[in-house]
């Protein structure tokens, strides 16, 4: 396993690493999932990536189950907050009140008395933005977060979180957790160079497209897959896309390597790229997840597949 600095902090974090939303707490037994998780560690992965809305807590649970018994100086785990976790009216967003109660809560699940990351899991427009950025401050000097960061915030609203940190002498975000694969590229064009220029690092989610990029819908949607059980894949199953899918397929298997680990190496040809952040339902699947970190992708391959979605 390789590792990347988060930006320009002196956080280090492997290239893939597991994530625990649709997965831990929900679709796979709490045992399969310690014994991916092992997996992960065996294979060198330190970051695990959770949030307290994955199955309501839930994925935070088995994580903090599993994490008991290790040494947690070796592992960099993330959570979030945001997202309502109850009808209380209070129990959302990014307020002062909502962030200091929510990381209790967090670490409690977790059982563990700091996170390494905490992200703002997206960008309040109810909250004054220097209220979110000073919480995240106080935190960080309580010794209850090393760092902090964003998901799916805008490049505009990461450049003022910076100008606000900059203004009361605050810690600033040190990563975005933004979607980003070959078929969602919109980060491209403001997200990513703005991370570089503030010095934030990247760690991807979604970097398969939901499955998409795996080659699993190919020749349609197989029974139980999530296309058939949720709305979340439909508006990617375009013709154009699967045009491109099919395409991309055969570039993996004239390289002799999976698409998924294809498209897990092409998303870590981006520098300013920290990790991406892979799920898994088996240890079959992480463990060709985590081969993509193998890959050498020349500057032919890469301007071939950066030109066909």
């Amino acid at each position: 396993m390789q590792y990347r600095q988060v930006g320009k902090s002196g956080l280090r974090v492997s290239e893939i690493s597991i994530g625990g939303w649709l997965t831990f707490g929900s679709s796979v037994h709490d045992e399969t999932a310690h014994d991916i998780l092992e997996l992960a560690l065996e294979h060198g992965i330190n970051f695990i990536d959770v949030a307290d809305i994955y199955a309501k807590g839930e994925s935070e649970r088995v994580v903090g189950e599993f994490i008991k018994d290790k040494d947690r100086s070796k592992l960099v785990i993330s959570s979030k907050t945001y997202w309502p976790m109850s009808e209380d009216v209070n129990d959302k967003g990014l307020s002062r009140k909502h962030i200091m109660e929510s990381v209790e809560k967090s670490l409690k699940r977790l059982n563990t008395d700091y996170l390494d990351i905490y992200f703002c899991h997206r960008y309040d427009e109810n909250t004054p933005l220097d209220e979110t950025v000073r919480a995240m401050e106080d935190l960080v000097r309580q010794g209850k977060i090393l760092y902090w960061g964003t998901s799916m915030w805008s490049d505009d609203q990461l450049k003022q979180a910076h100008e606000l940190a900059g203004k009361y002498n605050a810690y600033a975000p040190t990563v975005e957790q933004p979607r980003y694969n070959l078929i969602h590229r919109e980060i491209e064009s403001g997200v990513l160079p703005m991370s570089e220029n503030l010095g934030m690092g990247l760690v991807v989610w979604s970097p398969l497209a939901q499955g998409l990029l795996t080659g699993k819908y190919n020749d349609g949607i197989p029974e139980g897959s999530r296309a058939a059980t949720s709305d979340w894949l439909k508006q990617d199953l375009t013709e154009e896309n699967l045009k491109a899918t099919k395409e991309f397929c055969n570039i993996a298997k004239s390289l002799e390597v999976k698409p998924s680990q294809l498209a897990l190496a092409w998303c870590l040809t981006k520098d300013t790229v920290s990790s991406v952040i892979t799920g898994a339902s088996s240890k079959a699947q992480l463990a060709e997840n985590v081969e993509a970190t193998k890959i050498d992708l020349d500057d032919e391959v890469i301007a071939k597949l950066n030109s066909l979605f």
